[in-house]
């Protein structure tokens, strides 16, 4: 409980920061004394920004963590799964389709598509007979990079590579109030994952094991994916493809309070915010008054922390 409150108390400190960052002059004193303009600032830009950020990186992090469980593997998550390329794919398919001006469709065929990749992938790796701990996420690899490779080529067919520049890399320097209310999604489904936790973690333990606990393991797989495609198709339609904050969040929350979700989904939630929050603030004053792509910060850092988990399990065993 105490680390958890030094990590809420942590995420809220940035979050200040957050706020006050940025090119335009702001001052929280100027909202706080009835400046119209710094509160049209604080609820247009960056309040919205702050809340998609923190949404997005409890969202992705729930996401690892629940695939990592029901496929009993630590270096599965959205992107190594290729459930990112999926959405990608199904977000290509609108655009072709209905010219990408229905959202709903947006978010439907890229949902549906990323669902059923997702159940693709389960297939597979609940097929291959000598499991091991690399096996599996290359598996997921291999799918998203012949996904990735189709939805390049439709791409170039169909002359709409400007379109898919915006998700190969994930950035909320457009995130203003109107265009990320999308996002909000990812509460109830948090709150569904939660709920779900306490069967997650029977179920990584294995169809055989559930099923005499009385779990429905087929369920309880679907559901699991489900609520992971549907929060990551909200996270890329509205903000781009972000990696390693689902597989290094995880990881770096199971080394310290173990593997049941039900005790640790809070902390990654937290975390993975707190985590993702950090990284856009060093986007924004490592250049300023430019401001560098999150998912390169995260791609850095993401690097370099997932290889102190590797080696740090190494030593362990």
């Amino acid at each position: 409980m105490k680390k958890r409150l030094i990590l809420t108390a942590a995420l809220f400190i940035l979050g200040i920061l957050s706020i006050v960052i940025g090119v335009k002059d702001f001052s929280l004193a100027g909202v706080l004394g009835g400046n119209n303009n710094d509160l049209h600032i604080l609820l247009v830009s960056r309040l919205p920004r702050l809340l998609s950020i923190i949404i997005t990186g409890a969202g992705l992090s729930i996401s690892g963590q629940i695939m990592q469980t029901i496929t009993s593997n630590r270096f599965v998550s959205p992107s190594t799964a290729g459930t990112i390329e999926w959405c990608k794919f199904g977000i290509l398919i609108s655009i072709i389709l209905a010219g990408g001006q229905s959202k709903i469709l947006k978010i439907l065929l890229a949902f549906v598509i990323a669902f059923l990749g997702n159940l693709l992938f389960v297939y597979i790796v609940q097929r291959i007979k000598y499991k091991n701990t690399v096996l599996v996420p290359l598996v997921g690899m291999m799918l998203g990079s012949v996904v990735s490779s189709l939805t390049m080529f439709l791409a170039y067919r169909y002359d709409l590579i400007q379109n898919i520049s915006s998700w190969l890399q994930g950035s909320f320097s457009l995130i203003i109030k109107g265009n990320f209310e999308l996002l909000y999604l990812g509460f109830p489904l948090v709150i569904l994952a939660y709920m779900y936790a306490g069967k997650f973690t029977v179920a990584g333990m294995g169809e055989s094991f559930a099923t005499n606990l009385g779990v429905s393991y087929k369920k309880i797989i679907n559901i699991g994916l489900l609520i992971v495609s549907l929060l990551t198709t909200t996270i890329v339609v509205t903000v781009g493809s972000i990696a390693f904050v689902g597989l290094i969040i995880p990881n770096l929350v199971s080394m310290y309070r173990g593997d049941n979700l039900k005790y640790t989904l809070v902390d990654t939630a937290i975390l993975g915010s707190l985590f993702l929050l950090a990284c856009d603030i060093i986007g924004r004053i490592i250049i300023y008054p430019y401001e560098v792509s999150i998912s390169v910060v995260v791609s850095i850092l993401g690097s370099i922390i997932f290889l102190f988990i590797i080696f740090s399990k190494k030593g362990k065993a």
